[in-house]
């Protein structure tokens, strides 16, 4: 499972550059192979970076705040054959929900995964195969592979025997 290192950096009193924090980052959820672990966030504020607070703290919510911004490891385990259609309808409807994304799976009629975000998002494979699923086509995906999702809908799917293993960074967006 992965457990990244995270150095944040910032200024001191003297406007000097410092690391602010230098800590081990732990998954804040885990489902069996599948994690989410929030690197930092914004709130579209202005950014103090004399401010020793850790902005990955407090509850996972899939999408950014207005004009906010997020990045995050996301992991993805391929998906157990012997689950029924009824049961996965279940199992995403219970992960969106807990991530406040509920409102965001407008139409799951080709995978139970499927989303729309307000965001533009930059997502890398960075471990792993996948497929990435849209309403009209898919494309499968390797490690190295980087997606610019631009607040479409769509879903994920783990390729092969191993969790795909993504870093995404979503930032708050209007759409025309």
């Amino acid at each position: 499972m992965i457990k990244p290192r995270r150095i944040v950096t910032g200024v001191n009193s003297n406007g000097e550059s410092e690391i602010k924090i230098n800590s081990i980052i732990e998954p804040d959820i885990i489902n069996g192979n599948n994690i989410f672990l929030e690197l930092w966030n914004t709130d579209g504020s202005s950014i103090d970076n004399k401010d020793t607070t850790d902005r990955s703290l407090g509850p996972v919510i899939l999408s950014p705040p207005r004009e906010g911004t997020k990045i995050r490891y996301f992991s993805i385990a391929p998906q157990d054959l012997s689950v029924s259609a009824e049961d996965l309808e279940l199992m995403f409807a219970a992960g969106f929900k807990a991530i406040g994304a509920e409102h965001e799976r407008v139409n799951t009629t080709k995978h139970p995964g499927m989303h729309i975000t307000q965001t533009i998002d930059y997502i890398i494979l960075i471990k792993g195969a996948a497929t990435l699923i849209l309403d009209k086509e898919e494309v499968n995906l390797v490690a190295g592979d980087v997606v610019v999702q631009r607040g479409t809908n769509h879903a994920w799917s783990a390729s092969g025997d191993e969790p795909a293993l993504f870093i995404a960074v979503l930032i708050d967006s209007n759409f025309a």
